[in-house]
């Protein structure tokens, strides 16, 4: 990979963190659609009372085991999608011992994401640039590639998990607008194409 490829992606990742930053802290992007639970202080107590463990939680869940027949197997499915039907169901990511809302860890962990994926974005459009000969048409490219990661991700979030249809409208124009803004530099920095 060339050192301007890795320049512009780390360009770009930045760029990209402080569009995140921005969406977070300023604009009111990164709370759509997401609500306060009523009765928290109860939920909560009985959340600790009976979920000792973190984990990635889908409710109504069925009992599934490696041994099972394929007749359990059945049976089990069609409890639970029993369940589902009379509801409540959804889907929980807990931690019983709590974590700190915002670490050092997590926005390492976030300006690490932004810039691999500026190097990803960069690295394409090193290839593709030969088809693509206005500044503009590049910053497209990589918006674009915002759009995918949105329509890969988000859209199957919507659709099987129920997550809000405004959270997700908020989430694709977030990734779109903040990867056109990364594209920026990579657009600037990459104009032809790069071994």
């Amino acid at each position: 990979m060339s050192k301007k490829i890795l320049l512009a992606g780390l360009v770009g990742g930045i760029v990209m963190y402080a569009w995140v930053f921005i969406t977070h802290t300023i604009l009111p992007l990164g709370m759509v659609g997401i609500k306060s639970m009523p009765n928290e202080d109860q939920v909560l107590t009985t959340m600790q009372d009976n979920i000792k463990e973190s984990g990635f939680y889908y409710f109504p869940g069925w009992e599934h085991s490696p041994d099972m027949t394929k007749e359990q197997q059945k049976e089990a499915i069609q409890k639970m999608e029993e369940k589902m039907l009379k509801g409540p169901n959804g889907i929980l990511v807990y931690h019983p011992g709590g974590q700190p809302a915002m670490s050092l860890k997590q926005l390492l962990i976030e300006l690490l994401s932004n810039i691999l994926g500026a190097l990803v974005a960069a690295y394409l459009l090193s290839k593709a640039v030969g088809g693509i000969g206005s500044f503009g048409m590049r910053v497209l490219f990589v918006a674009l590639l915002g759009l995918f990661a949105s329509l890969a991700i988000n859209i199957p979030y919507w659709n099987w998990y129920g997550f809000p249809g405004s959270f997700t409208l908020a989430a694709i124009f977030y990734e779109v607008v903040g990867w056109g803004l990364a594209g920026l530099p990579l657009a600037a920095m990459i104009k032809r194409r790069l071994v």
